[in-house]
């Protein structure tokens, strides 16, 4: 569907807009646009209509829960923490507690904000919001037709040593790691639960 109407965008101006494509996840918007340095351009924004979800799940004993999975764009397993989807109008905190309960069934007495950002915004408007998660209590786990997943427990000093050495790529986890590791320092969190968060990695945590 076309736009003719011309507008502005920042420094930018839209001279035409329309939908490329169209799907119940994303739609992507095509632009002819007036460059800041006044020449013309085109500009394709990929339009989000979920937000992403992630959730740190701590357990007592200061490891956490990490879900593995095939990503279907980069062709590539990958070992992340548990996230999702969310339609934009559901609460993020919600929607964490069902994305938690359904990749590992695990559900959460307790919850903390982690981080809001947005993804990847020269393409795309997708946000994200990551909580922590502990008090964790076993269920069955539900995931998706899409889904296919495995679970692994690990100490969440080697977590983030894993999103530090790159092993681990996925954005979201590595946003949840660093800032769980940096309120934990700072004393943004309960003192137990920092507690868990700063302790030294088990040499028996693979």
């Amino acid at each position: 569907m076309a736009d003719d109407t011309r507008r502005r965008n920042g420094p930018w101006t839209i001279t035409r807009a329309l939908t490329a494509y169209d799907n119940p996840w994303i739609a992507i918007d095509h632009c002819d646009v007036i460059h800041p340095d006044e020449t013309p351009g085109i500009y394709g924004v990929v339009r989000f209509k979920n937000i992403a979800i992630g959730v740190l799940p701590l357990f007592d004993d200061g490891s956490v829960l990490l879900v593995g999975q095939h990503r279907f764009p980069l062709n590539r397993y990958s070992w992340e923490l548990p996230e999702g989807g969310a339609p934009l109008t559901e609460a993020p905190m919600g929607a964490a507690a069902r994305e938690l309960a359904e990749e590992t069934g695990y559900r959460a007495a307790s919850w903390h904000p982690l981080a809001a950002f947005d993804v990847s915004n020269s393409v795309t408007d997708e946000t994200a919001a990551c909580f922590l998660a502990w008090d964790l209590s076993d269920g069955a786990p539900a995931p998706e037709a899409s889904e296919d997943l495995a679970r692994q427990r690990v100490p969440f000093q080697e977590l983030l040593a894993r999103c530090l050495s790159g092993e681990i790529r996925d954005g979201l986890t590595i946003v949840m790691a660093l800032s769980a590791q940096a309120k934990a320092e700072r004393g943004d969190l309960p003192e137990p639960v920092a507690r868990r968060i700063l302790a030294a990695p088990s040499p028996n945590a693979r």
